[in-house]
């Protein structure tokens, strides 16, 4: 008999699965309490070997997620959204001493497979291969709300069921995988109406585990462990200046491409707008309506030129940006990204400034991904979205550690909005933050005549990083790169144990931010 394929397959989860998983928990959860594809993409950028999925003949059927915290976090009172990161994943701490169990999510056409089961043995394994001291999660306990009348606190509803008085098909299912009950989380999470937003808190313990002062965290999904310790970034100061042909422009952006990657650099930015230059090739004044549609006219030759520039100089290209005419005839002003694999990416400037919008009617585009690179995930903010911090803790949720930002500033004043912001997102987000600006002029493109620009390497302020927090910068207004080296070991130490701690600090149980789903504009993912 001929071999064949497997039917049932639990393997960890790919940033590629994001949509498929976002999808099948709207059908678990319903829309509003599904999560949404960031989220998964988040939760596997931050710690990429504890989260996995189940697939049926090729179909997913069932994910689960899971993060390393200290165990004073995962064993005392707590909520849902705090431990979880808002659902992004971004507590994990390779240092901590507990595997925690943010999700396990099944499609229930297919519940009678053991999927559930199966993910609870995979976080077992996982929990000893990191020889760490346990599992904990707070789990669900749906039969609750149907019987509060009778039994008012939770704790008493799960003493009856730990009685055997009662039937809870949760906790049953978890005390007999060999979780040990330690007591009720109050108000885990308040959407879950059948628990009455409470949770119980589980704990398996390793009996594999090593004494906890000879522990370590060599496994622990650490930066170092998957990815370069460092990173080489250039940013081009780029210079607008009449050009008679298309080649010119290229030229010029050739060799700015070859300078760094003669430097080694693994990224090299562009600024905002750039690709305006090609204006100045028609001597014929265009009002701005018409000439924004005809630098769309580029396009396809730009991205071609842009991609192949990236395959054969090895290098990862932030393409600044390109007014761009998109399928419903709009015009939208797009980053491109362009990795030295062939593949390109691309990011909408979703804030339009109000001389965007007035000289040349460009339209605000939707989302914000972060995107994976060989050297870890990076996320784009094109000038004036710098200035909304929404935008940027939302990359980095994701897991970005690195946010370029192409922009183009007419004059000082309008350089240091963008300047001082991209210096407050790196210090609230523990993150670097590239820019890349132009200067020269362009007399014959209208909205386009005068240019200001310091581009620089921003860092973190904090001991880790340079005094200033500039790894490395531009003279004002001249035509030129600048190349820095940044540590992703020092980004993630300093995020763990900085002298402050931004992202680990935050009150999750003051505020939040939902992102809404381009695709079904109104609802949120939780």
């Amino acid at each position: 008999m001929e071999s064949t394929r497997p039917k049932l397959v639990i393997r960890n989860s790919e940033t590629r699965d994001a949509a498929a998983i976002a999808r099948l928990t709207a059908k678990v959860y319903g829309r509003a309490e599904a999560y949404s594809a960031a989220q998964i993409r988040g939760q596997i950028n931050n710690f990429p070997e504890g989260q996995f999925l189940a697939e049926y003949e090729g179909q997913v059927v069932g994910f689960c997620a899971t993060l390393i915290v200290p165990e004073a976090a995962a064993l005392t009172d707590h909520r849902w959204t705090a431990i979880s990161g808002g659902g992004f994943g971004t507590r994990h701490d390779p240092d901590g001493d507990i595997l925690y169990g943010m999700e396990v999510c099944v499609d229930p056409d297919y519940r009678r497979l053991r999927i559930g089961q199966r993910f609870y043995r995979k976080r077992q394994e996982l929990c000893q291969a990191l020889e760490l001291q346990g599992i904990a999660f707070g789990g669900r306990m749906p039969g609750y709300a149907r019987r509060r009348r009778k039994y008012p606190e939770p704790e008493a509803y799960l003493d009856a069921v730990l009685d055997k008085q009662l039937r809870d098909p949760v906790i049953n299912f978890q005390v007999n995988q060999g979780y040990r009950v330690k007591g009720v989380l109050h108000d885990y999470l308040p959407s879950d109406r059948e628990s009455g937003g409470h949770a119980v808190l589980m704990l398996w313990e390793n009996p594999l585990a090593p004494p906890r002062e000879t522990a370590n965290a060599r496994t622990r999904g650490s930066a170092p462990d998957r990815l370069p310790a460092s990173v080489r970034v250039a940013t081009v100061q780029f210079q607008m200046r009449g050009i008679d042909r298309i080649e010119q422009f290229e030229e010029q952006v050739e060799y700015f491409v070859d300078v760094a990657a003669d430097y080694a650099a693994d990224f090299v930015v562009f600024p905002e707008l750039y690709t305006l230059e090609l204006l100045s090739i028609d001597k014929n004044k265009l009002p701005p309506e018409k000439a924004i549609l005809k630098i769309a006219d580029y396009t396809e030759r730009y991205l071609a030129f842009m991609e192949k520039l990236a395959v054969g100089y090895n290098i990862n290209i932030v393409g600044g940006s390109h007014p761009t005419r998109v399928d419903n005839g709009d015009i939208r002003n797009i980053a491109y990204v362009f990795l030295r694999d062939g593949s390109v990416h691309r990011q909408e400037k979703l804030h339009p400034t109000p001389s965007e919008r007035r000289w040349w009617n460009i339209k605000g585009g939707y989302g914000a991904d972060a995107i994976n690179t060989d050297c870890g995930p990076i996320g784009v903010m094109i000038c004036y979205d710098s200035e909304f911090p929404e935008l940027a803790r939302h990359l980095v949720n994701q897991g970005a550690m690195m946010l370029f930002v192409p922009f183009c500033t007419d004059e000082r004043r309008g350089y240091l909005r963008v300047r001082y912001c991209c210096h407050a997102r790196a210090v609230e987000n523990q993150c670097y933050v590239i820019t890349s600006g132009v200067v020269g002029n362009l007399p014959n493109v209208e909205n386009m005549d005068i240019h200001y620009a310091e581009s620089a390497i921003l860092t973190p302020s904090d001991f880790a990083f340079a005094r200033d927090g500039v790894a490395a910068d531009t003279a004002p207004n001249t035509e030129t790169i600048a190349i820095a080296d940044l540590s992703l070991a020092d980004l993630l130490t300093s995020r763990q144990s900085g002298a402050v701690q931004n992202l680990r600090d935050r009150r999750f149980d003051l505020y939040r931010v939902d992102w809404k789903d381009p695709a079904t504009p109104g609802i949120g993912s939780r």
